[in-house]
């Protein structure tokens, strides 16, 4: 089992910066890839971002890529996701996600085994 709690989430204006911490216990992340995920009110949760286990790897969806970076301390047991510029449409709850399996590049919401409770992001136009 893997439990995971996010944090760093709030609100921002428009153009500003906000850094998400995922922090993970239980076991040891660097066998998971890790991915961010949100969902905004009235919509189905969507892809953001995914990191292998090791941290080499990482890929991005079109709506996060060039502002959005992902990253991880294994040492640490933590996952991050900075995000800068943001946007009113970025505005949603963003959750963090373990996928046992550590595949590349994994998108569906199913690919990912461990979940946290999530972090309200709020983007002030």
């Amino acid at each position: 089992q893997v439990q995971l709690v996010e944090s760093g989430g709030g609100l921002v204006q428009a153009g500003g910066s906000l850094r998400l911490s995922c922090a993970a216990s239980g076991r040891t992340l660097s066998g998971y890839a890790m991915g961010w995920f949100r969902q905004a009110p009235g919509k189905e949760r969507e892809f953001v971002a995914t990191v292998s286990g090791n941290g080499l790897n990482t890929y991005y969806a079109r709506s996060a890529k060039g502002r959005f970076t992902i990253s991880r301390d294994n040492t640490k047991g933590t996952v991050f996701l900075q995000m800068n510029s943001l946007k009113p449409e970025d505005t949603a709850v963003y959750y963090c996600a373990a996928d046992s399996t550590d595949s590349l590049y994994r998108t569906p919401i199913s690919d990912y085994d461990y979940w946290g409770q999530g972090t309200q992001v709020t983007v002030s136009s």
